[in-house]
């Protein structure tokens, strides 16, 4: 009840700010709720306690929104997704504090990042393979600009011969991860600076999910096991390095771990993105209740039946394996769904349920996306509500002419 109640109250605030406008709405009209966005920044350094929190741009995507989450108490940094991205984050916008969440092959960026001591000072790249040393070699003619790197090791539950996480790293025991970091530190160039240990099996997987009693607790069992192996895992792995190295940070963890990985005594900081923005996949967890900050409004654009309206599309659907968790849900007004024939269209959306009868033609329907970030990629302008009206509108990447 107290959801519901929340959800129409956020429907009526929508309603005042669209009407209040002097101009149109443009649609589909992508929204970032800034007053759930702060309150979930807020909550996230209060479960981070002392620890920093990195903002993870892939689940924003907006440079405003990063910039915004930075100027929060407790965040501190980007861990960003694209090599290109980071340089221009770094030329731009002036950000002097980005890790790389994923090794890049890309040679005419790396040529960039070499060719800068700027950028090569601000960017650290992430490796699990000395091939990944070799891709920067292969663009750059002399060394005396040192590029900063972190090992990405893999964080994932070894359970009887299984591996129950992300396929991530080759990175899998301490002995694999000390011969990389050895071969780093002994390689002219390079400065091993960090190590990144994500647990998306406990970060990113719903554990208190409704009709879904049996696999949640199973699920939570899983996570359990998976945070008392990777403590012992990364202890290990920490003392091993610290006999000839001095690492600048360890990054771990997500949205979903923000407790359990702060907890860790190794961990200097974690990473957090999709808790500020709140996508329909992080819903159900136990540990926290954040609140859904973005939003993309499409309007009514007929009435087959009395309880039957067709918006204007809206099939942004989300990446990773196919599932009805990859869809749009839709939102506001409360008590709507798609049809199942057809489901959310790339040009139309049938949607049924009783507020259907008192929609008009033109009236938005509110949808949330499935991950953070993706559905920023479908528009060039985000519209930032703040209380009962609009404010700013910032332009996404895509709208900075940015592609990544």
């Amino acid at each position: 009840m107290q959801d519901l109640i929340a959800r129409n109250r956020l429907h009526a605030r929508l309603q005042r700010a669209v009407s209040a406008r002097h101009t149109p709405l443009p649609t589909p009209a992508m929204v970032v709720d800034l007053d759930a966005f702060d309150a979930n920044a807020a909550d996230l350094a209060r479960r981070a306690g002392s620890t920093p929190l990195r903002v993870a741009s892939k689940s924003l995507r907006v440079p405003a929104l990063i910039e915004r989450a930075l100027a929060h108490p407790g965040f501190a940094g980007v861990l960003t997704y694209s090599l290109r991205e980071a340089l221009w984050l770094h030329r731009e916008r002036g950000l002097t504090d980005l890790v790389m969440g994923y090794p890049t092959v890309d040679r005419a960026a790396l040529a960039d990042l070499v060719s800068s001591p700027s950028a090569a000072a601000a960017i650290t790249l992430m490796i699990d393979s000395v091939d990944h040393l070799d891709f920067v070699d292969s663009v750059r003619s002399s060394k005396a600009v040192p590029v900063r790197i972190a090992l990405d090791v893999d964080a994932g539950l070894h359970l009887r011969g299984q591996h129950v996480g992300p396929k991530r790293s080759p990175l899998l025991d301490a002995a694999a991860v000390i011969d990389l970091a050895r071969a780093v530190v002994a390689r002219s160039g390079f400065t091993l600076v960090g190590v990144m240990t994500y647990e998306g099996q406990v970060a990113g997987v719903p554990d208190d999910v409704p009709g879904q009693r049996a696999k949640s607790l199973v699920v939570r069992k899983l996570k359990s096991a998976s945070i008392e192996q990777l403590r012992a895992r990364r202890r290990e792995i920490s003392v091993a390095l610290a006999q000839f190295v001095e690492l600048e940070f360890w990054n771990a963890g997500g949205s979903g771990s923000v407790e359990s990985s702060s907890a860790d005594p190794v961990v200097t900081e974690v990473a957090a993105g999709s808790g500020l923005l709140v996508p329909g996949l992080f819903d159900h967890y136990q540990s926290f209740t954040p609140l859904p900050a973005a939003f993309y409004g499409i309007p009514v654009l007929r009435r087959p039946g009395p309880e039957m309206v067709t918006v204007a599309g809206g099939g942004f659907i989300a990446s990773g394996a196919p599932g009805k968790d990859r869809l749009p849900q839709p939102w506001l007004p409360p008590g709507l769904s798609p049809t199942g024939l057809e489901g959310v269209g790339e040009v139309q959306t049938p949607l049924t349920g009783s507020p259907a009868s008192i929609l008009q033609i033109g009236d938005l329907v509110w949808f949330r996306h499935a991950k953070s970030g993706e559905l920023f990629e479908h528009t060039n302008v985000v519209h930032l509500l703040s209380g009962d009206a609009f404010g700013d509108e910032v332009p996404s990447y895509r709208g900075c002419g940015q592609a990544f």
